[in-house]
């Protein structure tokens, strides 16, 4: 790699972390689709590098919420429980899949994601006290504990396949599962996404299916998005940003999924 490719990597990775801090999403939807793309790493590499940046990245970001009081560990901690297995179950399924067959299934996720977050920012109506009511409601604590330990479990599958840390995912859960207010929900989400992703790249790395270099400056570049977008979080019209990103994943979606059809 040149200087540039360097310099690319580390604005790949300002952006994962700017995405990380603002909406509790994964970049690895940014960064799988790059580096493959544009870097030319097979996808199991680019989803095990894309898992290695996402817990540099969603570290930082869930720092910065602790810091600012926006983070709730006794609920959230029972997804992440379940999602450490899950992940392992899934890194092993991607294992077994083949190249073709993984692009396309991302690709594919990729555009459903990029359209759910499209179809929310147009739905969704603002509430002043930042608070989204959860729509299930449990009789006894241990029933939403264990609602949370399956929840928990799914996500870790789908991240280990995908290389999401399941920031999305778990975002919801803690929104619809826990009525999470929203700002607290993407610390403790970003906190999740961490200990999840984090498992599924022990699973990508123990079969070398990540490349440190690529992957560091990148995860360079996420600390700085990740720092200077938490800062201004607060600041930045929601709607607005989840359009955007919902437009850029499925696009990139669709790209990579014809890609891989093509080849």
């Amino acid at each position: 790699m040149n200087l540039v490719f360097y310099l690319l990597a580390i604005a790949i990775g300002v952006i994962t972390g700017g995405i990380t801090s603002f909406i509790g999403a994964s970049g690895v939807m940014i960064i799988v689709p790059i580096l493959t793309m544009l870097f030319k790493l097979s996808v199991h590499t680019a989803i095990g590098t894309s898992l290695f940046v996402d817990v540099i990245a969603s570290l930082t970001v869930a720092y910065s919420y602790y810091k600012s009081g926006n983070m709730e560990l006794k609920s959230g901690i029972w997804i992440a429980l379940t999602s450490i297995i899950g992940a392992q179950l899934g890194a092993f399924f991607a294992s077994k899949m083949g190249e073709g067959n993984l692009s396309t299934s991302f690709g594919i996720v990729l555009v459903i994601a990029g359209l759910s977050m499209l179809r929310k920012s147009y739905k969704e109506k603002s509430d002043s006290s930042d608070t989204i009511s959860g729509f299930l409601h449990f009789k006894t604590e241990w029933q939403k504990i264990l609602a949370a330990l399956i929840i928990g479990l799914g996500i870790g599958i789908l991240s280990g396949i995908f290389g999401a840390g399941g920031g999305v995912m778990i975002l919801l859960a803690l929104i619809v599962l826990m009525s999470f207010p929203l700002h607290k929900a993407i610390g403790t989400s970003t906190l999740i996404m961490t200990i999840t992703a984090l498992s599924s790249a022990v699973g990508y790395a123990a079969r070398g299916n990540i490349d440190l270099v690529l992957g560091s400056l990148i995860a360079v570049g996420a600390v700085l998005g990740g720092v200077l977008g938490s800062r201004y979080a607060n600041k930045v019209n929601e709607k607005t940003l989840q359009r955007a990103v919902g437009i850029c994943f499925a696009a990139m979606g669709v790209v990579m999924t014809a890609i891989a059809i093509i080849k």
